[in-house]
This record gives C-alpha cells, sequence and structure tokens, in this order.
C-alpha cells in the first residue's frame, strides 16, 4: 500500500490529510460514519487499522497521538457511550487492545503494533497459564507518547511485539512523555512490515457492455487481471 502510494513521505501525508480534512458528509445519509475525526470514521469498524498505520512509516508519534485522542474522545461512560455500530463488539474491542497499548492491524499476522497504553498497569491471565504485566510510568492525560520500552527488563525499541512474544509472558514496561519519543520505533528494524505476494492473484473481473440492460443479446466483456496480465472473455448475454 505505501508503495502504490508512492513512498512513506507521501503515505504519510495522506494519513495526516485522512484526520484533519473537514468532517462535513455528502450525499446519501450513511448511518455507520459516525465518531469522525476528519474523514476518518471510527464508527465504520473497517477503519479501525488506520490510525496505526504511522507505525509503519516510523512515525510511531502520530499513531500515539491519534489512538490517545480517540480512546479519550470517542468513548466515554454512559449509554451512548461508544461512537458507532457495536458489530460483533468490534467496537469494545478496539477500545480493550487500544487501551493497553496493542493492536494486531493485519489478523492472522503474528505481530501486534503498539499505540499509547491508557492505564498505567493491566494484567493478562493466558490460557497456557503465564500472564503478561503491562506497566506504563509517567502516563498522564497529557503524556501519551511512548520514550522507551522494556521487556522482562530488556530495552525494546521495537513498535511492535509478536503474539508468541506476548503469550510468553513476564513483564512490558512503557515510560511516557509529553513530547514525541526521538529514537522508540524509529529504527528500520524497530518498524512493523507486512507484505502480501499478489504476483498469483486474479482481480475481481471488470464487465463491460454497450448499456446497462438491454431486450435482446448484446456482446458483454469480462476482463481480469492475473498473473500473465490482463485476460479478457467477450460473451453474448440476454
Amino acid at each position: 500500500h505505501i508503495q502504490l502510494i508512492g513512498g512513506a513521505e507521501k503515505f504519510e501525508k495522506q494519513l495526516d490529510r485522512l484526520f484533519t480534512e473537514s468532517s462535513q458528509t455528502t450525499g446519501r445519509e450513511q448511518a455507520d460514519i459516525t465518531g469522525l475525526i476528519g474523514q476518518y470514521a471510527h464508527g465504520n469498524e473497517p477503519s479501525h487499522h488506520m490510525a496505526y498505520l504511522y507505525n509503519y512509516i516510523g512515525k510511531p508519534e502520530k499513531t500515539q497521538q491519534r489512538v490517545r485522542e480517540i480512546l479519550s474522545t470517542l468513548y466515554h461512560n454512559a449509554p451512548d457511550g461508544l461512537s458507532g455500530n457495536e458489530d460483533c463488539g468490534q467496537m469494545s474491542a478496539w477500545f480493550v487492545l487500544s487501551s493497553l497499548g496493542l493492536y494486531q492491524v493485519t489478523p492472522g499476522t503474528i505481530d501486534f503494533v503498539f499505540g499509547s497504553p491508557l492505564f498505567t498497569r493491566s494484567i493478562l491471565h493466558f490460557e497456557n497459564g503465564n500472564s503478561l504485566k503491562i506497566e506504563s510510568y509517567n502516563n498522564t492525560t497529557t503524556t501519551h507518547y511512548i520514550h522507551s520500552a522494556s521487556f522482562n527488563d530488556i530495552s525494546y525499541n521495537k513498535s511492535f511485539i509478536s503474539y508468541s512474544e506476548l503469550l510468553s509472558g513476564g513483564t512490558l514496561k512503557f515510560t511516557m512523555g509529553s513530547q514525541p519519543g526521538t529514537n522508540f520505533g524509529k529504527s528500520p528494524s524497530s518498524i512493523p512490515t507486512t507484505f502480501v505476494e499478489a504476483s498469483q492473484w486474479v482481480t475481481n473481473p471488470i464487465s463491460n457492455a454497450w448499456c446497462k440492460s438491454f431486450k435482446e443479446r448484446s456482446d458483454v466483456a469480462r476482463s481480469a487481471s492475473g498473473p500473465t496480465g490482463w485476460s479478457t472473455v467477450v460473451g453474448s448475454s440476454r
């Protein structure tokens, strides 16, 4: 995705623009377009990974700022405390994971990326019998940036952690600050990556016809892009 946008710098600008555009919407009423920060719609669950994408270009401080903003402004303890439709518990799941400081951007991959932990201390008890403590120091409403981290008392500079490491248990510590950290999650080895080899995929087909509806037979072309390029099949339809 970053490559298609044109590189990390352009990708960052696109993300910035998403969160800073006017929140005005036009056209038909869409019930899921709620919980707006710019044109980011937290009420629409397919958007929930977007604030975490800054980690993938070495700008974890922007993820930390946006995640804490969402946690503190789009959730509150009241009957209308969710900013969108609670489909299958995803609105609450985002809050639970993000308040711990973790989020799985790409389901099915091994990594969880860091956001901005809301609590000063959390304990997770796993089915394998291990427990994970997550502690954050100097964590207030104005100190939402991660300056440093450690895992089981070993300095940890990555902005992501693997599922297996989490399940191994121990203590994950964050030290927070009021200004963006200068080193955490910045080096190439500290940046998460996810990649899908798409060369063997066939895209959704495209249909082309002279008109949308017809009474007699008409040629309809269906095209799709595959490993060897575009292919087109022309058939006759009623």
